[in-house]
């Protein structure tokens, strides 16, 4: 069977990501590196942002239940997102296509573009950045590990993460602007 274009325009990009990859995921050999980001990643995968979720409203007593809704749903959706992607464009993890790249932890699922992790992560992070930024810059650093964490433990290549970013950002963004929608769906 021929390989299809999203295939072949992977394997280009793994090659060329390949030595960024060995290299970050090289950081394993350091004492702490493995403890602190498996817990990173272990936290994102849902665990963080469910106590979030579950705490907005003792957090901000206004909008804090809508945003919780507001949360849910949005979650929903990139799940949907991140899973179809997958799904469609096949992109192998890079310690499976590279047996350099050591895996730390197992993964959720078998494919690697884009990273689910990130996608949720930057998703929220933005969506409270545009609604209670006091809290976004509080979990920016959890955020930024847990991108992170994605490639130092073999699990996703850098444009994994980044386009992981870029799609989370954007629904993030769209999210806040349905806020107002929450709220009123809240107090009814």
């Amino acid at each position: 069977m021929p390989a299809s274009k999203a295939s072949r325009f992977f394997d280009r990009v793994d090659r060329q990501e390949l030595m960024i990859c060995q290299t970050i995921n090289g950081y394993l050999r350091f004492r702490f590196v493995l403890p602190f980001f498996k817990i990173a990643s272990r936290l994102g995968d849902g665990w963080f942002w469910y106590a979030l979720i579950l705490l907005m409203p003792l957090l901000h007593p206004e909008a804090g239940l809508a945003l919780a809704l507001l949360m849910t749903t949005t979650g929903l959706i990139c799940t949907l997102t991140y899973k179809l992607l997958k799904r469609n464009l096949v992109r192998e993890r890079p310690f499976i296509s590279f047996p350099v790249i050591n895996c730390a932890t197992p993964p959720l699922d078998r494919y690697s573009f884009p990273s689910g992790h990130t996608l949720h992560a930057v998703c929220f992070n933005t969506l409270l950045a545009l609604t209670l930024p006091e809290l976004a810059w509080a979990i920016l650093p959890f955020t930024l590990s847990v991108a992170i964490s994605r490639v130092v433990l073999g699990l996703h290549y850098p444009s994994d993460v980044l386009a992981g970013g870029i799609i989370g950002g954007t629904m993030g963004a769209l999210a806040a602007s349905g806020l107002p929608a929450f709220k009123l769906l809240a107090l009814a």
